[in-house]
């Protein structure tokens, strides 16, 4: 019987695979990869011999109807990213959304997602937040930043190195200097880190230690009065 899989793979660590991904990446007839180059690496290293097939941001709008077209044919599929969970700030939304309306079965496995120990180990408070991805480069942006500093739920961001200070210096603008960040870097890698203070003492730290690696901003909500 045909179903979809999303299937998380480490974001850093091989060893953080669950056994059940493994056994589905073996069984299914097809593996979509964001980078099929990155995720050969992961599955040699796990003996998966799967076929692979291309599936990132910039084709995902072109081959939604042919997968369709095989998974209605009866094929097993599944869809995973460079990193983490499939859909979150990465493809999968697309084919997910078309796999409902055309009554596919999809099912989504627990495993790595990058914001989740981001936030747990922030010390900033984790009952209520929001997960806001990568803020818009320049069109919308600061329509979102004066929302959010608005926003009462603590706040999870992805950013990347190269814009890490250029965004720590608009919460300073937006959300205060004093408001709490934390930036955690290299998650479950060699060089894992995690910085914690004011939005202001953090952009300092970073502007005299320029980043590497993969980025995630916890942000506390604005304080209720």
């Amino acid at each position: 019987m045909s179903k979809l899989y999303l299937v998380p793979t480490p974001i850093g660590n091989l060893k953080d695979i669950t056994f059940r991904a493994i056994d589905i990446l073996k069984d299914v007839d097809l593996i979509l990869a964001e980078d099929t180059r990155t995720s050969g690496k992961l599955l040699k290293h796990y003996d998966i011999t799967t076929q692979m097939q291309s599936h990132h941001m910039h084709n995902e709008h072109k081959i939604v109807n042919g997968l369709i077209e095989k998974l209605k044919s009866g094929l097993c599929i599944a869809v995973i990213s460079d990193a983490g969970t499939p859909a979150i700030s990465d493809p999968g939304f697309l084919l997910v959304r078309a796999c409902v309306e055309h009554n596919i079965d999809v099912e989504c496995l627990p495993g790595a997602t990058a914001f989740v120990p981001a936030l747990v180990n922030s010390g900033l408070p984790n009952d209520k937040f929001v997960f806001e991805g990568f803020l818009p480069v320049k069109k919308g942006r600061q329509t979102r930043l004066l929302l959010l500093a608005e926003e009462k739920r603590t706040m999870i961001f992805y950013e990347s190195p190269h814009k890490l200070i250029k965004t720590l210096g608009h919460f300073c603008e937006y959300f205060g200097e004093d408001r709490l960040v934390s930036v955690s870097r290299e998650l479950t890698k060699l060089y894992e880190e995690t910085v914690r203070g004011t939005a202001k003492e953090v952009l300092e730290h970073y502007t005299n230690k320029p980043p590497k690696g993969e980025l995630v901003i916890v942000v506390a909500g604005k304080k209720v009065e």
